[in-house]
């Protein structure tokens, strides 16, 4: 048995749980700080594709489990798996925590772990960001990246 590498990231966000789960699974929200197009809705066997404005091409989402202001997984690598996690602190506040996992522990997997809680890091901040005080922070955030 090989042992698995996993990338974590967690953060607060002071808004009603609905509202985060939707800002995940609504492409016209999610748009505003994360993609910036998507092929549809994230809905539970579903493939979606999501682009980048910093990156070239469309990823493929495939949408495993969605279990609505709870929890959502899906693959986007075939390597991993992504599970967003949701709790209600009050009305007014939810911990989002998410984990991605699949990739061995080697050298290239701690690169990729590196990467991915560095990126889902990222996502959270952007995320907190635009439904806290309707802040765009990635745009400009990648320009350099852009070819």
């Amino acid at each position: 048995m090989k042992l698995k590498v996993k990338a974590k990231a967690s953060i607060g966000i002071q808004k009603p749980i609905e509202e985060v789960f939707e800002a995940i699974v609504n492409p016209e929200i999610m748009t505003q700080y994360f993609i910036s197009k998507s092929s549809g809705r994230m809905e539970q066997g579903k493939e979606i594709y999501w682009k980048f404005p910093e990156f070239d091409g469309n990823y493929p989402v495939v949408v495993k489990e969605l279990i609505s202001n709870q929890y959502i997984s899906f693959v986007w690598d075939p390597d991993s798996l992504v599970e967003i996690k949701l709790e209600k602190r009050s009305d007014r506040d939810t911990l989002i925590r998410v984990s991605e996992e699949g990739h061995s522990l080697d050298q290239n997997g701690v690169k990729w772990v590196v990467e991915q809680s560095e990126g889902w890091a990222n996502f959270l901040a952007c995320m907190k960001a635009w439904l806290e005080y309707g802040i765009h922070l990635r745009k400009g955030a990648f320009d350099y990246m852009i070819k």
